[in-house]
């Protein structure tokens, strides 16, 4: 099978689902197992595709992002209003860089399919729980996140250090059981993942570059932009989806993708 219809196919995976509460993990393991595409070399181009998800969250929310570090494009934030700010985003970093960096190897050895598979099912339930008892909404929009806020859902970005648990599904859930709405929510996920993805891609990448070799350079390159263009067009998608409908679709397709990896790895 073509290295770069390999590459487009797990770019189009990894660009639909990042960003979505569906887990990528789980979802890249069985387009690999399908297309016969595993092994170090995957593990590493799984890894450098993420870069181009990571580039279509600071493309989407540029203004955003630049804002952040005191880069304003047309009117400037009322200081003396709220607003989303560089300590939000620490705030909601701070749980899982910890975390993460005290307990790497122990959580590396936590990857196996039947940890992914219950990854999914208790992800998806969370997202259940968090569209069930969601307390009233105080923050509409992202400016009106809390410190408080940003810091717990933060504390439920650590449930996403279990591969397959969805780094989106974790902060959503936080955010609507902490009283975000679903739009705000999301898009405050998506900002955060940005400077999560990228140090834990940086690490991954130093620790997996060995693998890399010239020849493989057209399928990385292809791969990345797929995943680019993709995670572009799933971002928009999704925040223009939930102004329609909860997260609870979401939920029941983790069930359905959990059922499809017991069946294909572990009856």
């Amino acid at each position: 099978m073509s290295e770069i219809f390999i590459a487009v196919i797990m770019g189009i995976v990894e660009g639909l689902t990042e960003f979505l509460p569906v887990s990528s993990t789980g979802h890249l393991i069985i387009a690999g197992e399908f297309l016969g595409f595993t092994g170090e070399k995957a593990a590493t181009f799984e890894v450098m595709i993420q870069l181009g998800s990571i580039l279509a969250v600071v493309v989407v929310f540029w203004r955003k992002m630049f804002g952040l570090i005191g880069i304003h494009f047309g009117e400037k934030p009322d200081q003396h209003q709220p607003h989303l700010t560089l300590l939000h985003i620490i705030l909601g970093m701070i749980p899982a860089v910890v975390i993460g960096l005290l307990f790497h190897s122990t959580i590396k050895s936590w990857f196996s399919i039947q940890n992914v598979i219950y990854a999914l099912v208790v992800g998806g339930i969370l997202l259940l729980l968090a569209e069930k008892f969601r307390p009233q909404v105080s923050a509409n929009t992202l400016d009106q996140i809390s410190y408080k806020q940003a810091f717990a859902i933060g504390l439920f970005q650590c449930l996403a250090l279990s591969p397959g648990f969805s780094r989106s599904g974790a902060t959503i859930s936080g955010g609507l059981l902490m009283g975000v709405g679903r739009h705000a929510a999301a898009e405050f996920s998506f900002i955060l993942a940005a400077p999560m993805m990228m140090g834990a891609t940086a690490l991954d990448l130093y620790k997996s570059w060995h693998f890399l070799t010239l020849d493989d350079l057209p399928m990385f390159a292809v791969g990345f932009v797929t995943a680019f263009v993709v995670a572009m067009l799933a971002i928009k998608w999704l925040l223009n989806l939930i102004k329609r409908i909860s997260f609870v679709p979401f939920a029941i397709y983790r069930f359905v993708v959990a059922i499809v990896l017991y069946f294909v790895f572990l009856y």
